[in-house]
């Protein structure tokens, strides 16, 4: 199936000041849509937004064009956007007296307000019970789950230098143009590089250096202060759609992916993807990523969720609308998949994240942690924080901790859990209201010394007022507890803090 010629971005900036004119924003949408049908469009199922946007006006009218992609009438197009340029450049075109949109154009609202815009190819919004709705093999989505998690991971420090590896309809590219000096996007389909810089331009960013071809062969031998990556990760028996099949045999582009990471990137530098990974009979599945990082780099890989063999078969093959074709075709299709993992022993798939940091330490860190409940994003700032800590941890021995001051965390709060009515607690409970939003049971000891951890004491001074109320030796205090005081740094219930007081 044949794609479209795109736009050219031309008159982009005269476009894009129409939309904001007219209030086709994130915001705009939401206020004229209402929440419901705001989230039915997520889901792509557009019939609540068309009930909303049957009045008049340059908003409804966008909203049919852009999101809805229904034909308009050409006088309301004009008083909605400048439609010479428009036509001239290919973003919408004429049928008779009607106009209607060439790509897809949606509202995007930026970490700090802005207002974008994603282009991407029509009828491939993602989710929703049709599939993408085109088995083009070129095809360019928009937004999607995975791509806002993808953005709200990332850490946001100001770097000179930031790649987006198959950058899709460029969303990651949109967000480094906001803290990198210099932004380069590549992806092994031209179409994808040129929807990037639609989204670019339309969104009033500045432009990206964008370079066609697969994994970093692209960029040679350049090394990056950030790369992001929401690679064509599916684990598949074959390549079929570009956008989500990578070409290699089970998960090994992403391996490939995260081992050729290391060396573009430079001291200090983030590599952040998302992944799927297979669980392979025989194999500790953290095992088997713990390998997959190369040397020279702290890791952070957290698994967000797992499938079976038959749920992951039947989320693709609905992806690509599988599920609508003749029966026994789709049951050919399936029949394939199951093949294709049992010739692999694979017998589950994990999803999740993995985030390298670039160090010179001698004893890298590598965690790896099955996380499946509910986060807050951003989790940029988190993710940060994480590998701070893992520095400061790597850097202090048991002794040194006691030495070291903390306090808790501003976003943690002590729950005591118990029978009703019950003198005392049956055990404390430290959770966070914020990032991971974990939760960890502490004993007497660990309560009592979070509680106090106001970066006043030392660890050992706090420790030493425990010991003398609970009668205990200090000593042996001292030597037990250190353990889990790293734990509470390490998962970030207690911060390390400059020492106000004396030791």
């Amino acid at each position: 199936m044949s794609t479209p010629s795109l736009p050219s971005p031309d008159h982009a900036a005269a476009l894009r000041e129409a939309l904001i004119s007219a209030g086709f924003t994130a915001d705009g949408l939401l206020d004229l849509l209402g929440a419901p049908a705001y989230a039915a469009l997520a889901r792509s199922e557009t019939v609540p937004a068309a009930r909303a946007t049957r009045g008049d006006g340059p908003l409804a009218t966008l909203a049919r064009l852009f999101l809805l992609q229904g034909s308009v009438p050409a006088d309301a197009a004009a008083a909605a956007l400048p439609l010479a340029e428009a036509l001239a450049d290919g973003w919408v075109e004429r049928d008779g007296d009607e106009v209607r949109a060439r790509v897809d154009v949606r509202p995007y609202g930026g970490p700090d307000g802005e207002d974008w815009f994603i282009v991407s190819d029509l009828g491939c919004a993602v989710g929703g019970a049709g599939g993408i709705g085109s088995k083009a093999e070129g095809v360019v989505l928009g937004v999607g789950g995975a791509s806002t998690t993808l953005a709200g991971i990332t850490v946001r420090n100001p770097v000179g230098t930031a790649l987006d590896l198959g950058t899709g309809s460029g969303i990651q590219a949109l967000h480094a143009s906001q803290h990198a000096t210099r932004v380069t996007a590549t992806d092994v389909n031209p179409r994808a590089l040129e929807f990037t810089r639609l989204t670019l331009a339309l969104s009033g960013a500045p432009e990206a250096e964008l370079l066609e071809g697969s994994l970093f062969e692209p960029v040679g031998g350049e090394t990056y202060d950030l790369i992001v990556s929401n690679p064509p990760f599916v684990i598949s028996p074959g390549a079929r759609l570009t956008y989500r099949d990578g070409g290699m045999g089970g998960d090994d582009l992403c391996r490939t992916l995260v081992r050729q990471a290391g060396e573009h990137l430079n001291e200090g530098g983030y590599a952040q993807f998302l992944a799927n990974w297979q669980h392979v009979e025989g194999e500790d599945w953290a095992d088997r990523l713990r390998s997959w990082v190369p040397a020279g780099c702290d890791a952070w890989i957290v698994q967000r969720e797992v499938q079976d063999v038959t749920q992951y078969a039947e989320l693709w093959l609905r992806d690509a609308g599988d599920h609508r074709t003749d029966p026994a075709e789709y049951a050919r299709r399936y029949e394939e998949w199951l093949g294709e993992f049992e010739a692999r022993k694979t017998k589950a798939v994990g999803f999740g994240w993995i985030t390298l940091r670039k160090t010179a330490a001698e004893r890298p860190s590598i965690v790896v942690e099955e996380w499946p409940h509910p986060v807050e994003q951003p989790l940029g700032d988190t993710v940060r924080a994480h590998f701070e800590r893992q520095d400061y941890l790597r850097a202090h021995d048991d002794a040194a901790l006691l030495e070291g001051h903390f306090r808790m965390a501003g976003e943690v709060v002590q729950e005591q859990v118990g029978a009703p009515g019950a003198e005392d607690p049956e055990h404390v409970v430290l959770r966070q209201h914020r990032g991971m939003r974990r939760a960890t049971r502490v004993d007497t000891v660990g309560a009592g010394f979070a509680g106090v951890c106001d970066g006043s004491l030392s660890a050992g001074r706090i420790l030493d007022a425990i010991a003398q109320l609970m009668q205990e030796d200090p000593v042996v205090l001292r030597d037990r507890t250190p353990e889990a005081i790293r734990m509470l740094v390490e998962q970030g219930f207690l911060e390390p803090a400059s020492g106000t007081g004396t030791n």
